[in-house]
């Protein structure tokens, strides 16, 4: 058995995609199991909305507010970047394409697996091929997991009723993680485990209200959304840091945008945003199955698709004189006078004495999971 789950685990996002695929299994050929009542009922057919509310609270609790200015800097340039190709996106499929759809995607889908991202497969990325401000730029980037920057995108475009009371009550138990784990590490590293351990739990209650019609009909075209996923909202999110880099003056060979490339996935609880969506505005209940097995296509596509492109991004940004660990975080390290005086060949003598590991990442990369 242990052997089983360590292959399964090396699929990409495997904790949200099998147990979805297992309720969806269910669902569709023994529905009568999950209505026998009690804790089995309330658990894995009725559970997704308590589920989801307290694995948001959990992933609140993680977002640190306290990282150093270029890490949060960094965060906030890959976190607009990301969103804007995400809404630009959705709304204008919503708004252009022929009734509000293109190909079957629907905007919900869309909003909500490009302005999601990975942020477990983006920190292994980081490790292997970043350095120290990328990795620290996850604790911002945490802000776009949960339902909350949809909801926003929906609402300010028209096409979802949220009121105010129904927006708090979605976004608050984010909110309340959030509060609580900036006041005390001990309630953050208290609620860490909950980011994985209920992810699975969740990811069936929700593939129990979906049928393999819909996931393997219109829940393939997620295939597609998983594809622009990793080149529109990587793109932005490239593009993003680039205009950072620039903005911020830091000689050519620091102008580092690798960040970008690692952006450029869903994350697995994105599959649970439709949920939550559906709760605020039910007028989304028709598409919720639809949008859910879409987002699910589409984790699996920017997870396997996603290391490939960062390693690629390295190689490129090495041809080009950009090193990425030794000439940026020598280039930090400096006072700032020090910094607006460095010309590009001084920066551009900085290596590092072996060259790193390009080699595209394995299966036990690629399959790490929110």
């Amino acid at each position: 058995m242990d052997t089983l789950l360590r292959q399964i685990n090396r699929l990409p996002g495997a904790l949200m995609i099998v147990p979805l695929f297992l309720g969806a299994t269910v669902n569709t050929f023994f529905p009568e199991i999950l209505d026998i009542g009690s804790f089995t009922t309330a658990l894995f057919r009725d559970g997704a909305p308590v589920l989801i509310g307290l694995f948001f609270m959990c992933i609140g609790a993680q977002i640190n507010l306290r990282s150093a200015t270029p890490a949060l800097e960094k965060g906030l340039a890959l976190l607009v970047g990301k969103y804007m190709a995400a809404v630009i996106a959705g709304l204008g499929v919503a708004f252009f394409a022929p009734e509000g759809t293109l190909w079957g995607l629907v905007p919900l889908a869309i909003i909500a697996a490009m302005s999601n991202s990975n942020g477990s497969l983006y920190v292994a990325l980081m490790g292997q091929f970043g350095n120290r401000t990328d990795k620290g730029a996850v604790s911002v980037l945490s802000i776009n997991d949960g339902p909350f920057l949809t909801l926003i995108a929906l609402g300010v475009a028209g096409l979802a009723d949220l009121p105010m009371i129904a927006l708090l009550a979605a976004v608050l138990p984010m909110i309340l993680g959030f509060v609580l784990g900036n006041l005390s590490e001990i309630f953050r590293d208290f609620l860490r485990p909950g980011e994985k351990l209920i992810i699975p739990f969740a990811a069936f209650a929700l593939g129990s209200g979906i049928s393999f019609d819909v996931l393997f009909g219109s829940g393939a075209i997620g295939i597609l959304l998983g594809i622009a996923t990793v080149v529109f909202s990587g793109g932005m999110a490239i593009g993003a840091l680039v205009l950072w880099n620039i903005i911020r003056r830091k000689p050519k060979p620091t102008r580092n945008f690798i960040g970008g490339a690692a952006e450029a996935t869903t994350a697995g609880n994105a599959i649970a945003t439709p949920a939550a969506v559906v709760a605020v505005d039910p007028s989304f209940a028709a598409v919720e199955g639809v949008a859910t097995a879409q987002i699910a296509a589409a984790v699996v596509t920017t997870a396997f698709l996603a290391p490939f492109i960062v390693a690629f991004v390295r190689r490129y940004q090495m041809r080009n004189g950009i090193d990425v660990v030794a000439a940026e975080d020598h280039y930090l390290a400096l006072p700032k006078e020090d910094r607006q005086s460095m010309d590009f060949n001084e920066v551009g003598r900085i290596h590092t004495e072996e060259e790193p590991d390009l080699e595209r990442p394995g299966p036990a990369t690629v399959g790490r999971q929110e």
